[in-house]
Parts: C-alpha cells; structure tokens; sequence
C-alpha cells in the first residue's frame, strides 16, 4: 500500500511540473470540482455502484493529494502534516481506544467526541456544521450536536407532536394570508420532519433522494409510454399521465450514472 501511494504521490509532483493545465491550477479553482467530485461520489453511493465507489474515491484522493501539494508550494503545510495532523486528531478523540475512558454505545462516543472539541477551544456545539452544507444534510448534523449536550426530544411520539404542531401554524400563517410567515412555518415543518426522520433512523436527504430518483424513472416512463402511443404530455390529461403511473409504478427502478 506504501509503494501505491509513495507512487501517486510522485505523479501528483510530475503534473504539477510539467502539465500546463496542473500548473495552472489553484485551491480556488479546484474547489467547485472537488465538489463535484464529492457529489459524484455521493450518486455512487446512493446507486451501490461499488465500481464507481471506487473510481471516485480515487478522484477525491487526488484531490486531496493536489491540495496538499499546493500547500507546500505556499509554505502552508506540506502532506505529512496533513496526515500526523488528522493521525493526531483522532487519536484525541477516540480516548476510549487510546486512554482509559470508557465507553458503552455510540451515543458515548459522540458526547465525547463534542466534548474534546469544546476544549479545543469550539465556542459552540454548532460550530463545526459547515455553512454551505445543503439545507436537508445541515439540518440533520445540528440536531445531532444539539443532541449531544441533552437538548433532544425524548420520544419519537413528542417529535411528531411537534411536526403536527408546526402543521397547524402553517395552516394559520395561511388563513391569515401572511407570505412571510408561510415560508417560515413551511420551513420549522421541514426541520421537524428531519429530526422526526432521525428518530426513525432514516437519513433524510439520502431517502429524498431516492424518492427523487424514483420519480424521475416513473416520469420518464410516462414520457415513453405517451410517445409509444403518439401522444404529447402537452396535450394529455391529468388523468391519462395519472393512468400510465399508476401502470408502471410497479416496475423495478432502474438506477444509471446519468
């Protein structure tokens, strides 16, 4: 393993040197492609593609290779610093493996883990969410810091209260026509609705995401089914569209890299 990385390691130092197009690059404009990156990855995942699993992670490992290397261009730091630092980190805080903490579930190893990282000087629990986490994911990581420090429902049952109660204020925020408080209660329905999915143990931008991933099969099928019948969606009926949906909602979907 030490001889495949020492060796893509050296590539890294050979595009850096002789390709214009590595030269060129900055920590800047490799930003939005190591996004993109991670977002491929992500599809991967959601896909169980574990073929393209592998390729992506080899990408995002270039990544951090160019990164490091640019790093050391600009005397920031160099890749050796980059691992001892993340070595370092976890062995901080994984006390339970490398000190004499003890420890009976995960639950205990996520308090201590938001514990360590207020003594490493976080001035919050919320601190370390990014803020260009999309909505969904960012929602569901501030539940679960809160809930380290205890602020957390304590059954699923008082959640949904909660989702109902925020269903009920939305409808208010209706009734009485008032736009900005209808984004504002359709928004708190959201959040509850994520930390009811939490307590459901369900991710819930990875099962919106299947969702999302279903009903573009489903439509498509419809587009092809209207096609096959030469008709246009255009000129179709709710309730046509809704009869091929209805058809092909028992099919198997078929999950592609597009």
């Amino acid at each position: 393993m030490a001889e495949s990385f020492e060796k893509l390691v050296q590539i890294m130092d050979d595009l850096r040197e002789k390709c214009p197009w590595d030269r060129k690059q900055t920590v800047d404009t490799l930003r939005s492609m190591t996004i993109e990156e991670t977002y491929e990855l992500a599809d991967a995942i959601t896909n169980k593609d574990w073929q393209n699993i592998k390729e992506e992670l080899g990408d995002l490992l270039l990544h951090i290779l160019f990164y490091a290397k640019i790093g050391t261009e600009q005397n920031q730091f160099t890749l050796q610093q980059v691992i001892e630092g993340i070595s370092n980190k976890l062995i901080i805080r994984h006390p339970h493996i490398y000190g004499d903490v003890k420890v009976n579930d995960e639950e205990d190893v996520k308090r201590n883990w938001e514990k360590i990282k207020m003594k490493e000087g976080k001035t919050s629990v919320l601190s370390g969410v990014p803020t260009s986490l999309p909505a969904m994911v960012k929602a569901a990581r501030i539940q679960e810091k809160a809930k380290q420090v205890g602020f957390e429902w304590e059954t699923k049952e008082d959640v949904w209260k909660k989702v109902e109660e925020e269903i009920g204020e939305l409808h208010e925020a209706m009734e009485a026509g008032n736009q900005d408080e209808i984004e504002a209660e359709f928004g708190d329905i959201l959040f509850s609705l994520v930390n009811y999915a939490r307590f459901l143990r369900v991710d819930a931008e990875s099962v919106l995401e299947r969702t999302n991933k279903k009903f573009i099969y489903r439509f498509k099928r419809i587009e092809e089914e209207a096609k096959a019948q030469g008709k246009d969606l255009h000129d179709m009926t709710l309730g046509e569209m809704d009869a091929i949906w209805n058809r092909v909602k028992g099919e198997k979907l078929i999950t592609n890299n597009e």
